[in-house]
């Protein structure tokens, strides 16, 4: 079915009865009866594959970003309507393929991106016909992003991309890439920075997967020889891509903030609802000391949920997190780190052996998380770097001493 009934004039309530009956009409049965007994069930029944596969229903309706205009693949609804959507559609558990697309990439095009950029890349989006990742980091440019040395020079209507970049999350997959790159050596390290939408098939493109503790290969180094991107592709201004790429950087501290993945997908295991079914199951809850360590985690999730719930209002309103995002991503790598502790030490001597496998699936699912969320740490911007911005931007703190602010960056010291 094509885009449901439902525009900027529909009211929350009007909006929440068309859904149900598209929820009746268009998910299956077995989907809907299985998510409400939980994660467990759910796998059970639908497939990544069967999910994939009916995805394009999902996103024909306009539910995927229904706050988005219709051109660009949404409804054009308000925040109140969008929330209202959402309390019906999340007890299903429709992940929204492609979150970076969704996220960072459609953060930067609404903020710096032209109408013509919006109409071309967010539906297939929001569709998921072409997935997104992320070319930021690089050898020795992580914490200290704007130290990049990607260079790209322009040859007539085009830019020519030459470096490396790295833990660029499923850049094996990706049909584009959100890219930074320096375009003006001589100007200081957060100037002469511009920002691109890269088309990931084409020759001088080339992928390596990272492999991880967990055995899986989600993170991939990126090498560019020749790459080359149109100057319609630019996003922004020539040189101001540092000031283009705080919306997507906001943005993916509000990602990996989420509730218990960290909002994209298997970034760390499970929430703290999931300690309570698991110290259940281990016969652990009635014990008085670890029923105290749960509720203190369950409610520390509920505070870095009000937190996100505030982020997501301001973004709904066209408005900048701020440093907002910051709080709930730095909340949020403590927090998920000892929630998956406490889930291992629930699940006891399971925890610390289980038959060997190839099959990075066939870990204790507490056991991949508990070692995936060792990243939390270090993803959308260090902890420490996060830190950094919240003493400057909301404590007012001065900020560290740099030796080399207004050097060009080519005089700089670099790794």
């Amino acid at each position: 079915m094509s885009s449901l009934p439902i525009t900027s004039e529909t009211t929350a309530a009007e909006a929440v009865s068309i859904v149900q009956k598209w929820v009746e009409a268009e998910v299956p049965a077995g989907w809907r009866t299985a998510a409400a007994e939980g994660p467990a069930a759910l796998r059970s029944v639908r497939t990544p594959q069967d999910y994939r596969d009916w995805y394009p229903v999902f996103a024909r309706s306009g539910l995927v970003a229904p706050t988005w205009l219709p051109e660009h693949g949404g409804l054009a609804v308000g925040k109140d309507v969008a929330r209202a959507i959402e309390d019906v559609l999340a007890p299903l558990r429709l992940t929204r393929l492609n979150p970076l697309g969704l996220n960072n990439t459609a953060a930067a095009l609404f903020s710096h991106g032209t109408e013509e950029q919006r109409r071309r890349f967010l539906p297939p989006i929001v569709r998921n016909e072409e997935k997104w990742c992320q070319l930021f980091s690089e050898p020795g440019a992580g914490s200290d992003l704007a130290s990049l040395a990607t260079r790209a020079v322009r040859d007539g209507d085009d830019w020519v991309i030459s470096g490396q970049k790295v833990w660029t999350t499923w850049a094996d997959e990706a049909d584009f890439a959100i890219l930074l790159a320096r375009t003006d050596p001589d100007q200081p390290k957060h100037r002469g920075i511009t920002y691109f939408l890269l088309d990931m098939h084409q020759p001088g493109v080339s992928v390596r997967p990272l492999r991880q503790i967990t055995g899986e290969a989600e993170f991939n180094e990126v090498f560019l020889d020749g790459a080359r991107v149109p100057d319609a592709h630019r996003v922004g201004d020539v040189n101001d891509g540092w000031r283009v790429s705080a919306s997507t950087l906001s943005s993916e501290r509000q990602m990996v903030s989420g509730s218990g993945s960290g909002g994209m997908g298997r970034l760390g295991g499970s929430s703290a609802e999931r300690l309570i079914s698991l110290a259940r199951e281990t016969g652990r809850w009635d014990d008085p000391v670890v029923r105290g360590k749960i509720m203190r985690l369950w409610a520390q999730e509920q505070i870095r949920g009000w937190t996100n719930a505030r982020v997501r209002a301001a973004l709904s309103a066209g408005q900048s997190p701020g440093a907002a995002s910051s709080i709930g991503k730095v909340h949020q790598a403590t927090l998920n780190q000892q929630i998956q502790d406490l889930m291992v030490d629930l699940l006891g001597t399971a925890a610390v052996a289980w038959p060997a496998s190839d099959d990075p699936d066939e870990l204790p699912r507490e056991v991949q998380g508990m070692m995936r969320s060792l990243a939390n740490s270090t993803e959308g911007g260090t902890t420490d770097i996060n830190k950094n911005i919240l003493g400057e931007r909301v404590l007012g703190l001065p900020k560290e001493p740099d030796p080399w602010k207004g050097k060009p960056w080519k005089e700089i010291p670099r790794s």
